[in-house]
């Protein structure tokens, strides 16, 4: 029987093909002649013990005027599927990590689950980088106003961020003698009650803010580098930054080589870490992508190269 992989998503109506990395995927399997099913969180369920989704078949094209196609909706127990592509952007809540709980029945029964669930709820993605503090840059986080303001009187010029953003939402750049320094930290604290993360400024951000994906701890030899625009400090392609791809460099294959024990320890097959610099700042687990970009620059296949990995683990 062909391999089945369900992937659970945002609205596929809604993507952009041109650069939507799950997109990448499920071409690929499909290319493959693997049977695609699609599913969105509130297809799915707990019912007597039993994780399932409300799921459809799935064909995909790549064309911008139709890309899509449903077919039949089946209920389904997760642990049908051979393969699970947890997809779903963040905001990371709790109806997320609520959703990593019905995931961990598939994943203990044999699915290959990409990325683990539990690595999903235990590796923020701003966190996880601090498990390496000589990769990072100096950083705090905290909920505590008086810290913060330390902090950004002690380095002088800081980025402060949400632990739950995505796409450069709510990211800030201070300096010491910012007017706006008290409000800013009240409304990421949200009045000292919710934990935020401040981070050194790197001025390498000019030169971009480097996405490196990482496939089963094996650096793909090429990153998208997303420079900011004009006036811009954040590099991110949501904020209107600008992706230019290159080889990789020796920093970043030196940071790939440091985390790739714990990126294969916790089960994550396919991670994106964000290097600005010759520092670490983020590891992106939940949906990292920049796969489209650079498969057109460089005539890859990184989803083939992700499918050939799962399908090396479903052989064993």
């Amino acid at each position: 029987m062909p391999t089945s992989v369900l992937v659970i998503m945002d609205p596929i109506a809604n993507i952009k093909i041109a650069k939507d990395s799950s997109f990448a995927m499920l071409l690929a399997a499909q290319a493959r002649g693997w049977t695609l099913h699609y599913a969105e969180l509130n297809d799915l369920s707990l019912s007597d013990g039993i994780a399932q989704a409300n799921s459809r078949t799935l064909s995909v094209c790549d064309d911008a005027s139709k890309w899509f196609e449903f077919g039949n909706t089946e209920q389904k127990a997760l642990t049908e599927f051979n393969v699970i592509l947890m997809r779903k952007d963040p905001p990371f809540d709790m109806e997320y990590i609520y959703a990593t709980y019905l995931l961990d029945q598939a994943a203990e029964q044999g699915s290959i689950v990409v990325n683990h669930p539990r690595a999903l709820r235990n590796a923020n993605e701003k966190l996880a980088a601090t498990r390496f503090p000589d990769l990072c840059p100096p950083h705090c986080v905290t909920r505590d106003a008086d810290m913060l303001k330390h902090f950004i009187d002690t380095h002088g010029d800081v980025i402060l961020k949400p632990l739950d953003g995505m796409g450069g939402s709510s990211i800030f750049r201070l300096r010491a003698d910012d007017p706006n320094r008290s409000v800013v930290i009240e409304t990421l604290t949200q009045h000292q009650t919710q934990f935020t993360m401040a981070q050194k400024f790197i001025p390498e951000i000019t030169a971009g803010d480097n996405r490196v994906l990482v496939i089963d701890g094996e650096a793909v030899p090429y990153v998208l580098a997303r420079i900011p625009s004009q006036g811009e400090t954040r590099g991110n392609l949501a904020a209107g930054g600008t992706g230019v791809p290159r080889k990789i460099n020796d920093s970043e294959r030196r940071i790939v080589n440091a985390v790739a024990p714990w990126l294969r320890e916790n089960g994550i097959l396919f991670a994106g870490l964000d290097v600005i610099g010759d520092y670490l700042t983020e590891i992106n687990i939940t949906s990292p992508t920049c796969i489209r970009e650079l498969d057109k620059a460089f005539d890859l296949d990184i989803a083939g190269q992700l499918l050939d990995n799962i399908e090396q683990k479903l052989a064993v």
